[in-house]
């Protein structure tokens, strides 16, 4: 209880000064020093008291300040260590507030690469305040609630591009540095405010309503730039369109940066997404940019403009942001691909409801209720009023919201001017029930004809395969949508060979993409007379396709292992670098006898597990290394350096794998003798896992 109650009295403070004092703008003249992992500089803002308060708050965690002066005076001040404190006590009026200040931050601003190295490469700074985390780099405001203009002038190597938030004004020389002066025109939520810097060059295209649109990738990546800003324009210019507000901010950019930590983040005017969705030609078949692209954009008006005042109206950012980046792909991709990302969603959420009791109305609803059921929520709202209807009242709302806060109630009484709909129930049912509302979803659904012969293509699971046999054929021969083709594949997929040759065949016809990866995954055994038509699949346009193949091909062909890795000696695949280390694991294990080759090969594959590589690589590559050789120390190392690693999703994995390892033979002595010899974070984290109790 009592942490109950220090969390409420938290939000009420933040809430009363909210009510009471009105930050409006910010200056911050930062500097970075990538090498010590450190920023300092001065920050003024300006402020209003509307009713006389005892202290201004602002949120700074773990740092140092000096120099605070309220409209140039000292200022009595205290620092919690979280929070800095000024008690003089303040009537109403306005005031400017300055102080200069230096922080070494945990989390939040993030440094990749070795910047001591003199060449430049993988080096670069980026930041992820998702939340209420800007604080720890930022002197700011973990309340959402708090809306800032904030304006950055950043001091950093001439060598490197600075980005952030807002309008670039100019660049100022400054020894063997620059200074980056971005401005914003308009209030916003401390979390998103952003930096993003590294090598980068980009290119500027206007949208229809002549918004520049920024789009940034590194130099090593150029060839990959139009597979990855693919439909970015037709994605702009519908969203403003379709929502019927003109984007609200001067200026659009996008930025990749290495393992960040989730798939984007809708910084205001600067998203920053992840280096994964850099992708080529052939990438974009396998992981595309393009939804998360429009997620991202939508939220610079259902989060940045809008701002849902506390977590549990969350779903008005992530429903509204997921449904949009919905709407925009079927822009791009068609009624059918819509439709079935629906059906895909509904499935999720039905099965999600019977252990997940949480309601999309709850700060501890899952990402799934929040994004998915959040998204279902106004595909039924959209349906039942009709999209011009819908399109008014989403309009009205965010012109009556602009650069505010608001909560349900708010776009729900939008709902209720431009129509009879039942918000009442519709709440209940599906913002405040845990329950999938799987009847009525399916009645939605079933409007597309693509969805209705998919449930029936469904239900032939239940015939025998020589009633199905001619409906099978007719249906691969068609253009329905490749989610009926592959559905087809998965119910056939235990026949014997010869009943369902005929079908295997026509499906490689079809040269759909998708329909050809079904066949090489659901073909575990390959009959030698089919080895030849299996084996075009290796050609795909598909890095997945390629590396399900090879592996089939590899088990069920020994005969033909030469030929397949002469096939596969330049492959490199997606971001992680797949095919490639795929090849090398392979060549090192089906090499007999000791040679320069294979030796050069596993050389190349240990690189991998190393710092120098982005996680996706590194962890790819620690994998297979472990399968050839278990004790190597050099990836036993790379290993235990992978668990103080900021990206989350990574640091687990090499916590786990070790875990696991120590539960065998000889790995506890192994990493017992490793301790002294690794830094001093690598030897900590190892110790903790050494001292937990097996």
């Amino acid at each position: 209880m009592r942490q109950l109650s220090l969390l409420f009295f938290s939000v009420f403070t933040f809430a009363q000064q909210t009510s009471k004092v009105d930050f409006k703008t910010a200056y911050g003249n930062i500097t970075i020093n990538p090498v010590e992992k450190k920023i300092s500089g001065s920050v003024r803002y300006t402020l209003e008291v509307k009713e006389p308060v005892d202290t201004l708050k602002i949120d700074a965690q773990n740092m140092i300040f000096a120099g605070v002066k309220i409209n140039g005076k000292e200022a009595r001040f205290s620092n919690s260590g979280k929070q800095l404190l000024l008690f003089d006590g303040y009537k109403k009026g306005k005031y400017t507030l300055a102080f200069t200040y230096q922080a070494k931050p945990k989390q939040t601003l993030y440094f990749n690469g070795d910047f001591t190295a003199p060449e430049i490469s993988n080096q670069q700074v980026w930041t992820q305040g998702q939340g209420k985390y800007t604080s720890h780099w930022f002197p700011s405001f973990d309340d959402v609630n708090e809306k800032v203009i904030f304006n950055l002038n950043v001091s950093f190597d001439k060598n490197y591009n600075v980005i952030a938030n807002g309008v670039l004004k100019e660049v100022l020389p400054d020894k063997d540095k620059r200074i980056w002066k971005y401005e914003m025109q308009h209030p916003m939520s401390s979390y998103l405010l952003a930096l993003a810097i590294g090598d980068f060059s980009n290119k500027a295209i206007g949208s229809k309503s002549g918004v520049p649109l920024q789009l940034f990738i590194q130099p090593k990546d150029t060839a990959k730039f139009e597979a990855t800003y693919r439909h970015s324009k037709t994605i702009f210019d519908y969203l403003e369109k379709e929502i019927g507000v003109k984007y609200p901010w001067k200026i659009y950019k996008q930025i990749p940066v290495e393992d960040f930590l989730y798939a984007g983040m809708e910084n205001t005017t600067a998203t920053i997404f992840a280096q994964d969705f850099v992708v080529d030609e052939v990438g974009f078949n396998d992981r595309n940019y393009v939804n998360v692209n429009a997620h991202e954009l939508a939220h610079h008006w259902f989060g940045d403009l809008v701002t849902a005042k506390s977590g549990k109206h969350h779903w008005l950012q992530e429903g509204f942001a997921t449904y949009y980046a919905l709407l925009a792909e079927r822009q791009v991709f068609g009624d059918d691909y819509f439709y079935h990302q629906l059906y895909r969603s509904s499935l999720q959420l039905r099965n999600a409801a019977k252990s997940d009791t949480v309601p999309v109305m709850s700060e501890r609803a899952s990402s799934l209720s929040f994004y998915q059921k959040g998204a279902w929520a106004l595909h039924v709202i959209r349906e039942a009023i009709g999209p011009k209807a819908f399109q008014k009242a989403v309009k009205s709302y965010l012109k009556k919201y602009q650069y505010k806060n608001a909560e349900t109630d708010d776009f729900l009484a939008e709902i209720r001017k431009v129509s009879h709909f039942d918000t009442e129930t519709f709440k209940k049912n599906w913002l405040q029930d845990y329950h999938f509302q799987t009847d009525e979803a399916n009645v939605l659904l079933k409007k597309n004809s693509f969805i209705k012969t998919l449930f029936e293509t469904q239900q032939l699971r239940k015939n025998k395969f020589a009633d199905n046999k001619e409906t099978y054929k007719k249906l691969l021969l068609s253009d329905v949508f490749y989610p009926i083709k592959t559905e087809i594949l998965y119910q056939i997929k235990y026949m014997p060979f010869e009943d369902k040759r005929e079908l295997l065949e026509l499906a490689l016809q079809t040269n759909d993409i998708k329909v050809r990866q079904s066949v090489a995954e659901f073909t575990n055994e390959i009959p030698l007379e089919f080895k030849t038509q299996y084996e075009t699949l290796l050609d795909d346009q598909s890095y997945d396709t390629k590396e399900i193949a090879f592996m089939n091909l590899w088990k069920n062909f020994p005969e033909s292992r030469s030929i397949y890795l002469t096939k596969a000696q330049n492959w490199v695949g997606g971001n992680d670098k797949s095919l490639r280390i795929m090849f090398l694991a392979f060549s090192v294990m089906s090499a007999e006898e000791k040679s320069d080759a294979k030796e050069n090969c596993y050389n190349e594959l240990i690189a991998y597990t190393s710092s120098k590589y982005e996680s996706s690589v590194r962890q790819n590559a620690i994998i297979n290394a472990l399968t050839i050789n278990d004790k190597d120390i050099i990836v036993l190392k790379n290993l235990v350096n992978a668990t103080t690693h900021y990206r989350w999703q990574f640091s687990k994995f090499g916590r786990d794998k070790i875990r696991e390892l120590l539960t065998l033979e000889g790995y506890r002595n192994l990493f017992e003798t490793m301790l002294p010899t690794l830094a001093e974070p690598d030897k900590s984290q190892l110790q903790k896992l050494l001292n937990e109790k097996p």
